[in-house]
C-alpha cells in the first residue's frame, strides 16, 4: 500500500518528504511487530539490544561506553537498561578490579537463555519483512538504505 494512503494523506507529498514517511512508517510496523516478540519475555527493544551486545562479547564483560557505543539507539539510557536486566537477573554489574571508575557488566545463563529462545522467533521476524522482495531486490535496498543515510 503506498505511504499516502497509510496516512490517508489528502494533498500530493514532495518525494523527499515520501521517502521520510515510508522509512518512518516501516520502522514503525517493524519495531511494533518486533515489540509483540518480546511482550511475553517482559523486555524491551533496547534491553534485548543490550543482551545482544553482551552475548557477542563472548564472556567478556563489557563496560557501559561499549555498550552505548554498540546501541542501534544510542539516545538509550544504558544505566537504566542495565539496572533493569540485573533485576531481571539477566546481567551482573560488578567494579573494575584494574579501575574503581569503570563498571564491568556480563550476560548471565539466565540472560542466555533467554536470547536462546528468542532467537528463533527473531529471525523468523526479520526474514519475513523480506519475503516479497528477491534476494537481489533485498540487497539493493540494504545498499540504497546506506546510501540515503549516509548523507
Amino acid at each position: 500500500m503506498k505511504i499516502e494512503d497509510e496516512i490517508k494523506s489528502t494533498v500530493a507529498l514532495d518525494i523527499s518528504k515520501k521517502i521520510i514517511l515510508n522509512v518512518i512508517y516501516t520502522q514503525n510496523v517493524i519495531t511494533d511487530n518486533f515489540n509483540e516478540i518480546l511482550k511475553p519475555f517482559d523486555i524491551s527493544g533496547e534491553q534485548y539490544n543490550v543482551l545482544r551486545i553482551l552475548r557477542g562479547q563472548k564472556g567478556i564483560p563489557a563496560n557501559m561506553c561499549v555498550i552505548q557505543e554498540r546501541m542501534l539507539a544510542r539516545t538509550s539510557n544504558t544505566t537504566r537498561l542495565v539496572d533493569k536486566l540485573l533485576l531481571k537477573k539477566f546481567v551482573t554489574r560488578n567494579v573494575c578490579p584494574e579501575n574503581r571508575r569503570k563498571i564491568e557488566v556480563l550476560i548471565t545463563q539466565k540472560g542466555l537463555d533467554i536470547l536462546k529462545e528468542l532467537d528463533p522467533k527473531v529471525i523468523e521476524h526479520e526474514q519475513s519483512f523480506s519475503r516479497n522482495l528477491s534476494s537481489s531486490e533485498v540487497e539493493q535496498l540494504n545498499n540504497l538504505l546506506e546510501k540515503y543515510r549516509n548523507k
